[in-house]
């Protein structure tokens, strides 16, 4: 019998990890959401539906099983929610911001938990803030910040990486097929579809 799995997206700021996990969960893929203190500007507003935002008085209360800081904002994930997603759905996808929590994520759910980091190069980067509208002051914090924290070498920690850098269709066709998501055409189908 199959086992349920936890697949984990890391990656730098604008790899793609909250447009991947929102085209997975449109399928009907579970989310595991984010806890976090950060405030998402308008530029922003499509991570608000994926991290749940609360005050840091609340989230110091909470009993969490990854507790991170990335740019001055603390990310988290709730205990009970990683352990009962895992336990009620077969496949579950979640963000994390950072690598630190991998340890303690396999405490839990050991060989059950995958990570796919999220790959990009400098050029993608920046257009991905242009197109955001982040001004030169803005792409400049974000491309200091990558360096230092040393985002775009964390693939060395996954168990996946996946180059995003071309279409998005072509990087999620990737992720469903370490998803094991895909399903192979019969030769005979394939023949006909390609003739």
């Amino acid at each position: 019998m199959a086992k349920n799995k936890v697949y984990a997206f890391l990656g730098p700021h604008c790899a793609g990890k909250s447009t991947m996990v929102s085209q997975l969960m449109s399928m009907g893929i579970h989310y595991i959401p984010s806890l976090t203190t950060r405030v998402f500007e308008e530029k922003f507003a499509a991570k608000r539906r994926l991290f749940r935002t609360i005050s840091k008085e609340d989230y110091a209360a909470e009993k969490l099983i990854i507790n991170n800081t990335y740019q001055g904002s603390a990310y988290g994930f709730r205990k009970d929610d990683v352990l009962d997603s895992y336990k009620q759905h077969k496949v579950s996808i979640m963000i994390m911001m950072d690598t630190g929590g991998i340890k303690n994520l396999m405490k839990f759910i050991n060989q059950d938990l995958v990570t796919i980091f999220l790959m990009i190069n400098d050029e993608a980067f920046v257009e991905r803030l242009l197109r955001l509208g982040c001004s030169n002051e803005e792409i400049n914090y974000y491309m200091e910040q990558a360096e230092n924290n040393k985002e775009f070498d964390k693939w060395k920690a996954a168990d996946y990486v996946v180059k995003n850098t071309a279409s998005p269709r072509t990087a999620l066709e990737q992720i469903l097929a370490i998803m094991g998501l895909v399903t192979l055409v019969p030769q005979a189908d394939f023949d006909k579809l390609t003739k």
